[in-house]
């Protein structure tokens, strides 16, 4: 049987507990740390935060359109949770002035996607809720900046057809 590597064994559990229904309700301000791993698992990914805090992340995949961010204190416990990948929060990041990777991964989490791109930067790719064939891209250069952000086709997405 193949080894599953950590990260992606945190994604699967988290996928599989928003499957379950665990997802369905985030928790609420003052909820203890405890308590959400009980409810959602580990997290995709954790980043500190000012003041000793920490913010926790919870990605649904490569093809999920949600990320969940919960916001602890440094007493460990929630102060804000939200769904990051929303086209309000894509805009906020698009006008950002001076992100670099760690702050734009902070804010909306783990790409979907990561692809090497010309002059060793990448190009990472985040799917969001829309009904229309998006997704949301960043250009991130080799020492970590983030050169600009942008709204484009999701190659994932069945495109129209010219056969009749």
């Amino acid at each position: 049987m193949p080894q599953v590597r950590p990260s992606v064994a945190a994604a699967l559990a988290a996928a599989a507990a928003c499957l379950l229904g665990a997802c369905a309700t985030p928790p609420a301000p003052d909820t203890p740390r405890a308590e959400v791993l009980r409810a959602w698992g580990p997290p995709t990914a954790s980043y500190p935060l000012e003041g000793a805090g920490q913010r926790l992340e919870y990605a649904s995949g490569p093809y999920g359109r949600t990320t969940w961010m919960f916001d602890l204190n440094a007493d460990g416990r929630v102060t804000r949770a939200r769904q990051v990948l929303t086209e309000s929060e894509l805009f906020q990041v698009q006008s950002a002035p001076s992100l670099d990777r760690q702050a734009l991964l902070r804010w909306i989490g783990s790409p979907g996607e990561r692809r090497g791109a010309r002059g060793g930067g990448e190009t990472w790719s985040w799917r969001y809720e829309t009904n229309d064939c998006l997704w949301f891209q960043a250009s991130i250069a080799p020492d970590g900046r983030v050169l600009g952000a942008s709204f484009g086709l999701d190659p994932g997405c069945d495109g129209p057809s010219d056969r009749e």
